[in-house]
């Protein structure tokens, strides 16, 4: 019984770990200076959706995202001067942020994510 305990706490701490549901605003350093990102969040089982909004490439649909304990993935499609690309962003869910890595362009930019609401 104390086994069937302990292994409920650690799943019922191992849920509440990956519950990022709301808004989040992100700081990255870019190749010109600092950068802002909002990302809003909705979390579905392991299943991770919404939308981020930046002021360089304005609204983008998240789209394949995964929630697996406290990483997770998800892709953009950004449109940059007339241009489409798919941007496939990387994290790691921390007790005050989230850490999020993307590849821009043969460029790494790591984001800071804290949650607003």
């Amino acid at each position: 019984m104390k086994w069937l305990l302990t292994l409920v706490a650690l799943f019922a701490f191992t849920a509440s770990a990956a519950d990022i549901n709301g808004t989040w605003k992100a700081t990255a350093e870019g190749p010109a200076g600092a950068m802002e990102r909002t990302f809003t969040f909705k979390v579905d089982g392991n299943k991770l959706t919404g939308e981020t909004t930046s002021s360089l490439v304005g609204k983008s649909t998240i789209t394949d995202g995964k929630i697996d304990g406290d990483n997770l993935s998800f892709t953009i499609t950004a449109k940059f001067q007339d241009q489409e690309m798919k941007l496939e962003y990387k994290g790691k869910i921390k007790p005050d942020e989230i850490v999020l890595t993307v590849d821009v362009q043969g460029q790494s930019l790591e984001w800071h994510a804290k949650k607003v609401s």
